[in-house]
């Protein structure tokens, strides 16, 4: 992480305003980073004091003997800019403004920050805040807030952008001696922000779990990459304010920032595989059970208690937070009957009465834990009856240890004092024990979705019959045309030329400009026909009595066309009539659904599914994705919806909707979004499922004028597009073709067909050791990438009509974006025919687009083919004794700082500007 790295790792430390002032923030932050751990230097920064509490205080940040790593601002917010670039002059790595008065005063304050970010950039600064807390390293003893209070070292990581309830959670969290590995306040992120923590902590040793307050996002696209990049292995669990209007004002008010759209975060999140709960409290009981290799199956509960209100609690708990209560099986049922009293629930939650022993207790349990149709148990105690609290929870830590925690078991030992020993048991036996029913639920439904994302991350696709890039430059000329006649809203006759060209089947029909030609069209698509207003002027058609359904004959028609023009006249009299639409009417109509989008002011274009119809906003039953989507996400979208179990099943005699062509459709429907910035709300009301089809009924299209002729590749979009550019037919040495292209989630099957037919040599070659067990896990890392921050190029051979993949080329960019890992791997009867020099050269071609500075590489001694490669390709090559370490040089690239560092320091007097300057530092 370079900088980064270096900045929350630090050796040197200089505070600039430290003083000595009793109450101040200098004088706190200076006590703070004096208790540091370790071979750490502080250096205070103030040109009015000769001193700072027994330290030398020294005028300037470049009069530090040292080269320092970080240092911490707490001047006036008019003082900053010059600081940070006097930080940037000496060569600092990070710099953390704790200042406020910024963008949250107004526009003074945003011009400050404007400067600010120019400075930073100019000198490659990190800087974080301003407006903010600082932050903490537990495990190497380093504080750098004004907060005096030192957190237990431990293995949770804590983001805030509430510097007020950040501080507040760390005070709650020491007196209950919860520990950290970092606690960070991010402030106003002119700089660092979420994505950027999160690829740090990422990589951190100290740091397991996650855990973020948020109130917006920042870079929508940095976070999506670095959260799918790191939630397969450390759980990332946020809490986000804003789930209605009022708390999204609030935020506004709060931060300076707007709140997105709840229902959109929400979809973002299960996206990369982040964990979203609603209270401060399930942050920090999520954390300690996420990491947990034994995640639930499934929602199904049982619940196994000795009080029957508790037990009636945590049914309602698993209802309200989308969980089941399991269905005992007939032996389960069985079982208890033999066992348990005859006046027992006789159900879940299985009550096994007030007077319970531990026999009771423990037959429940297992019984529970051998049941198929149970995938976790939550066991409540109360206070009373035969079984003692620590007895009884020694025996089911007993029991959880025999059945090899196949299932979890989550404990709610309710009571104080008396069940406080029961409760450190469980601690330290790693099983997760609660105060109340309710934060025992919430938690196992919170460990079941995680697991439900991490499967969704983990999940191949099926490939679909799509064409990846169909035309689209035709359409993208008229929206230029539509926009230069200062319309955004498309025909309907516009508009289907869109779900032509993606293949989106639609009702038939065609644009009358009179009487006479509209009978021609219905002639021509057949009766019975529905009539639709075209105006320009006109957005919602039936409010001015716009639209005629069902007219089924030529003279009805005659009848309808007329009627239809002279009740619009009468109803919009200024509106310039283009036309009436003529479509087909579709029956019969087993389901109405609604497939659209939306630009989110956070997360770009969006995708909604659900219930479409006219009744749409009533019902509000709709789901959100974010593009692109491929089967698998097409599928789960719809599932979170409630039409799904119908659209799956059918309902009240109508037949199931074809799952595969509603999946296509949607996938289509993604394809056309990525492929056009210029639409800014776009939706298909309704999609009519028949009994054989699917049809788009009624397409409107929106335009965004601000988006067209965009050069920024996908302005619109927080998550990369399968980059067809790099897709290409390419020639061997002998003659062969073969079709290079990147590697998509479909590509499993083939990846494995590779990878298994290796010899022991190449196998070793590419992956240091003979892979001898093929694992979907690792062929999900390999084909389901972020194009964004990895490209693997594949060659795909068409072997006697057999798709085949006979090599693969990858590069894995580092989370700074300055360098990048490549590998190459060719399948033995493919090698020496030019193939891995191709797929090299196309990795620096990437990395050119991507601007890195360099590409590197480690190579076996013995793998001399490779190594002869690399130095024909112009590669630097360093021998090592176990290992060759190869990079190319892709760009000569100087920043200030290094320009800087050859350049001898100059000392001037101290101008006029710059005394008053460091008075007001002084203050």
């Amino acid at each position: 992480m370079g900088s980064l790295e270096r900045m929350f790792n630090p050796k040197v430390v200089a505070l600039i305003g430290a003083t000595d002032r009793e109450g101040s923030v200098g004088l706190a932050l200076l006590k703070n980073l004096l208790k540091s751990n370790g071979d750490r230097e502080i250096y205070p920064v103030n040109p009015n004091r000769e001193s700072v509490l027994g330290l030398k205080c020294y005028p300037s940040i470049r009069d530090v003997p040292e080269h320092v790593d970080l240092a911490v601002i707490a001047t006036p917010a008019k003082t900053v800019p010059k600081l940070v670039e006097e930080c940037g002059e000496a060569g600092v790595e990070g710099v953390v403004i704790v200042s406020a008065g910024f963008r949250e005063t107004g526009e003074e304050g945003r011009r400050l920050e404007e400067e600010i970010k120019k400075i930073k950039s100019k000198y490659g600064l990190r800087v974080l805040g301003p407006n903010c807390l600082g932050f903490i390293r537990p495990p190497i003893g380093l504080n750098s807030t004004f907060i005096l209070k030192d957190p237990e070292p431990g293995q949770i990581a804590f983001i805030s952008q509430s510097g007020a309830l950040g501080s507040a959670i760390l005070d709650w969290a020491v007196s209950a001696h919860i520990g950290f590995s970092m606690f960070i306040s991010l402030g106003s992120m002119i700089d660092i922000d979420f994505g950027d923590l999160i690829d740090f902590l990422g990589q951190d040793p100290y740091t397991r779990s996650i855990l973020i307050y948020m109130e917006s996002v920042g870079d929508a696209r940095k976070f999506m990459s670095a959260a799918r990049g790191f939630a397969r292995n450390k759980p990332i669990i946020v809490i986000k304010p804003g789930k209605y209007s009022t708390g999204a004002k609030a935020a506004l008010s709060h931060t300076g920032s707007m709140a997105g759209s709840f229902e959109v975060y929400r979809a973002a999140f299960r996206r990369v595989g982040v964990v979203r709960v609603d209270e401060i409290q399930d942050l920090f009981n999520c954390a300690s059970v996420l990491d947990s290799r034994h995640l639930p199956a499934g929602p199904r509960l049982a619940v196994i208690t000795n009080a029957g209100g508790p037990g009636v609690i945590a049914a309602d708990a698993v209802a309200e937070n989308g969980g089941f209560l399991a269905e005992l099986s007939e032996t389960t049922m069985e079982t208890l009957n033999a066992l348990l009293p005859p006046y027992w629930s006789r159900g879940n939650p299985i009550d096994v009465l007030g007077d319970a022993d531990i026999n009771r207790y423990t037959a429940a349990l297992k019984a529970c834990l051998a049941d198929p149709n149970i995938d976790g148990v939550v066991v409540i105690y109360t206070p009373q009856g035969a079984a003692r609290p620590l007895e009884l929870a020694e025996e089911i830590v007993e029991i959880v240890r025999e059945s090899a925690r196949a299932k979890p078991v989550l404990t709610v030992w309710m009571g104080g004092d008396e069940v406080w020993e029961a409760r450190q048991l469980f601690h330290k036996n790693d099983i997760p024990t609660y105060e109340t029913p309710e934060e025992a639920v919430k938690t196992y439904i919170y460990m079941y979705k995680y697991k439900r994302n991490l499967e969704l991350l983990y999940e191949t696709p099926a490939d679909l019959p799509i064409d990846p890039a169909p035309p689209k430059n035709f359409l993208k000329i008229l929206i230029k045309k539509i926009l230069s006649e200062g319309r955004v809203v498309l025909t309907p006759d516009e508009s289907d030329k869109f779900l032509d060209a993606y293949g989106i089947p639609r009702a038939r029909g065609e644009l009358a400009t009179n009487l006479n030609e509209a009978l021609a069209i219905a002639s021509k698509i057949g009766y019975p026909v529905a009539l639709k207003i075209v105006s320009h002027d006109i957005v919602h058609k039936t409010d001015v009595g716009g639209v005629v359904t069902n007219v089924s004959s030529e003279s009805e028609l005659r009848t309808a066309f007329l009627k239809l023009i002279d009740t619009v006249k009468s109803k919009a009299p200024d509106a310039k009539i283009k036309g009436v639409y003529v479509q087909q009417m579709i029956k019969p109509t087993n389901y109405e659904l609604i497939l659209g989008s939306k630009k989110d002011p956070d997360f770009g274009s969006v995708i909604m599914f659900g219930t479409g119809g006219i009744a749409t906003e009533v019902f509000r039953d709709f789901s959100i994705g974010l593009p692109p989507l491929n089967q698998v996400l097409a599928r789960r979208l719809m599932e979170e919806t409630k039409i799904y179990n119908s659209l799956l099943h059918g309902m009240r005699g109508k037949p199931p909707a074809d799952m595969k062509k509603l999946e296509e459709i949607v996938v289509r429907f993604s394809n056309l979004i990525v492929d056009f910035p210029e639409i800014k709300e776009a939706d298909i009301n309704p999609l009519i499922v028949t009994d054989n089809s699917i049809y788009a009924v009624d397409f409107r299209i929106v335009l965004d004028p601000e988006c067209v002729d965009s050069h920024e590749p996908y302005p619109h979009l927080v998550i990369m597009p399968y980059p067809t550019k790099y897709v290409r037919l390419w020639r061997l040495r002998d003659g062969r073709e073969v079709l290079l292209r990147p590697i998509r989630p479909e590509d499993e099957p083939l990846e494995y067909e590779l990878i298994k037919g290796l010899s022991e040599e190449s196998s070793r070659f590419r992956f240091f050791q003979v892979i001898r067990e093929i694992t979907h896990e690792m062929l999900v890392r390999f084909c389901n990438i972020d194009y964004d921050r990895e490209m693997a190029i594949i060659a795909e051979y068409n072997q006697d009509g057999k798709r085949r993949n006979v090599g693969v080329g990858r590069l894995i960019i580092e989370p700074e974006r300055k360098r990048g890992e490549f590998a190459v791997l060719v399948a033995d009867d493919f090698q020496g025919k030019g193939l891995g020099t191709k797929l090299t050269d196309m990795l620096i071609e990437v990395a050119l687009e991507k601007g890195l500075d360099s590409i590197y590489g480690i190579v076996l001694p013995e793998n001399t083919k490779m190594i002869g490669l690399c130095k024909k390709l112009g590669f630097d090559i360093k021998y090592g004794t176990d290992e060759v370490y190869v990079e190319l040089k892709l760009r000569p690239r100087v920043t200030v700082r290094e320009e800087l560092a050859v350049k001898p320091a100059v000392t001037t007097a101290p101008t006029e500007k710059e005394t008053l300057a460091k008075e007001e530092i002084s203050q």
